[in-house]
């Protein structure tokens, strides 16, 4: 969407959107996934029930069908020559931001996100955000954008970042494509970590995966791209190990914080909570444990 002028919002944060065409008294919350220095304003929605399946139509109906090797609806003005001023896109209302659990990121040294399914919506955000952070222009430990009084003054605090996604579904992993491969090509100090988990998979060494496994590592070795994300980050089978997780991070980063922003669904909010606890009695590392259920 285009972003309204004067907008200003914090990554992890989300918005409430209306969509006339569909239903002029509904409102629906979504996380936001453009980061707070992009020029636009992204979301990215699920088709599930009846209203994102009304919306998904709407818009298909002023999109043009995807090509091969395309996912998703894209843009029919792009082939047309519709500017914005004529598109006939439906028009979309918004309100927020709205505070959420991920939005405290910027304080801690390191970042542990753990995203489950969709729920990974609003820590690909703070994933672009230290993105842009690093980058030419800006630098990790630099001054917050676009703040005022106190916020402007605050540091980014954020050296590390170490990104878990874990879905059932390899098509899932088309949904943030673009975001993994801009993170590959511009990180050249490797700041931020990605790991993809497809859990519908049997874990690697088990001989009911090991074909799937043998063609990926030969497609990986070949073109560097992975055959289930379609991305240079090379996808893992079965879910991670939580507690090797931690202790990794724990061992890489003696005595400093940790934020542990976990999104998805509560099955997982025990585990971690109490790994956060348990390495943070145990080692020099102190983890922050913070959870948003989707």
């Amino acid at each position: 969407m285009s972003k309204p002028t004067g907008f200003r919002y914090r990554s992890g944060q989300y918005i409430f959107i209306n969509c006339r065409a569909v239903s002029p008294y509904e409102w629906h919350p979504f996380s936001i996934t453009s980061a707070p220095g992009d020029n636009y304003l992204s979301v990215h929605i699920r088709t599930r029930g009846d209203w994102t399946s009304r919306l998904r139509t709407v818009f298909s109906e002023a999109c043009r069908p995807p090509a091969e090797g395309e996912s998703g609806l894209l843009r029919a003005d792009l082939s047309r020559g519709i500017t914005d001023s004529n598109a006939r896109f439906p028009k979309l209302l918004i309100d927020g931001p709205y505070g959420a659990p991920a939005q405290d990121y910027r304080e801690y040294d390191v970042l542990l996100l753990i995203g489950l399914g969709i729920g990974a919506t609003p820590l690909i955000s703070i994933v672009k955000d230290v993105l842009n952070h690093i980058q030419p222009g800006g630098s990790v430990g630099g001054a917050e954008p676009g703040g005022t009084g106190k916020a402007k003054k605050r540091q980014f605090m954020t050296k590390r970042a170490y990104f878990y996604w874990v879905t059932r579904e390899e098509g899932s992993f088309e949904w943030f494509r673009g975001v993994m491969n801009e993170v590959a090509e511009k990180d050249k100090d490797q700041v931020i970590e990605l790991h993809n988990h497809c859990s519908s998979v049997y874990q690697e060494g088990d001989a009911r995966s090991a074909l799937i496994v043998m063609l990926q590592e030969l497609q990986h070795a070949k073109k560097g791209v992975d055959i289930l994300s379609g991305t240079s980050v090379k996808t893992h089978f079965a879910r991670p190990n939580w507690r090797s997780v931690f202790k990794r991070v724990a061992v890489n980063h003696e005595n400093q914080r940790v934020g542990v922003f976990y999104c998805g669904e509560p099955v997982l909010v025990p585990q971690l909570r109490q790994l956060s606890a348990d390495f943070t009695h145990k080692t020099n590392t102190k983890f922050e444990f913070h959870k948003e259920n989707f």
